[in-house]
């Protein structure tokens, strides 16, 4: 199992009361949510390995070099030469550390990567394992990694904890029209305000996955649209022709990258000793974690 970390403990700290505080006042309703979200998906999904998916870099040089606009509005400072600051709630910043610091302490493996977001280690650690994987993630865009003949699922949590909806190719295809091999292709046209993204003006979902089915991928969407005796509606043409420069660039910056050169790590479900059980109380008394490392630790013991 393979957690987009980010994803998933803003998804914590919107979704628990900013009044879960530690005894000297620091907020930690992100840190008790997000140990609560994992204890859950172990319960229900039972991993034999598990690793927590690291934004070493949230917005990578190199895919801003690409496409400028790429999450430009949720920068809250630019740092030359280094990894910008993302527009975050103060409350949140603070208790990212002492996420990682439990998830340490836990035994959890957390894996990160200069230079690339954790949709990069989780698309490289799902294609190099030979196990079968479940991806949880409230990112569309890791759709492009389902695939049913290797067991990689995509566990989306947009609709809530509560209403997991599990996404495998098959699903994927039956939903959007549009195979998993297709699916960077088609968020490309789509766009994604989110991510500042702009896509094709005036090409949706229902006519990239029209265009997808008919021409196979962007490169032949592309050579359609140039090419007069193809068959290709002049309208459809025109707006293709408008986005040249950002369709060269796209996919790049929407697939994610499946050869990064990561650590070896001992992904094994932890199970803590005494000593480690120990320091964790000492953790949980001074961060008022409560229940969620208990439930957590429970997940993890049983």
């Amino acid at each position: 199992m393979l957690l987009d970390s980010a994803s998933l403990y803003f998804r914590a700290f919107y979704g628990v009361p900013d009044t879960v505080k530690a005894p000297d006042g620091t907020p930690v309703n992100a840190v008790r949510g997000f140990l609560d979200i994992i204890a859950k998906l172990v319960t229900d999904y039972r991993p034999e390995r598990l690793v927590a998916c690291w934004d070493d870099d949230w917005r990578p040089a190199w895919r801003v070099e690409l496409i400028p606009s790429y999450k430009a509005h949720r920068v809250a400072t630019l740092v030359p030469g280094g990894v910008d600051v993302e527009e975050t709630p103060e409350a949140l910043v603070a208790q990212v550390p002492i996420i990682r610091e439990v998830l340490d302490a836990v035994g959890i493996a957390v894996v990160g990567a200069a230079e690339h977001e954790a949709d990069d280690v989780i698309g490289t650690l799902a294609t190099v394992t030979p196990h079968a994987v479940d991806v949880v993630t409230g990112d569309r865009d890791l759709f492009q990694l389902a695939d049913d003949e290797r067991d990689v699922r995509i566990v989306y949590t947009a609709r809530g904890m509560s209403n997991l909806e599990v996404v495998t190719s098959e699903s994927l295809e039956r939903k959007y029209g549009v195979r998993a091999d297709q699916y960077a292709d088609f968020a490309a046209m789509r766009g994604d305000t989110s991510d500042g993204l702009p896509g094709v003006a005036g090409i949706g979902e229902k006519t990239a996955a029209a265009l997808l089915a008919e021409y196979g991928d962007l490169a032949g969407i592309v050579a359609a649209a140039e090419d007069s005796g193809s068959g290709m509606k002049p309208a459809a043409r025109a707006r293709f022709a408008a986005a040249t420069d950002y369709l060269a660039v796209a996919p790049r910056v929407v697939e994610v990258v499946r050869d990064l050169p990561l650590p070896e790590v001992d992904a094994a479900l932890p199970v803590p000793t005494g000593e480690q059980r120990a320091a964790l109380e000492a953790l949980s008394e001074r961060w008022g974690l409560g229940g969620s490392l208990g439930r957590l630790l429970t997940a993890l013991g049983s």
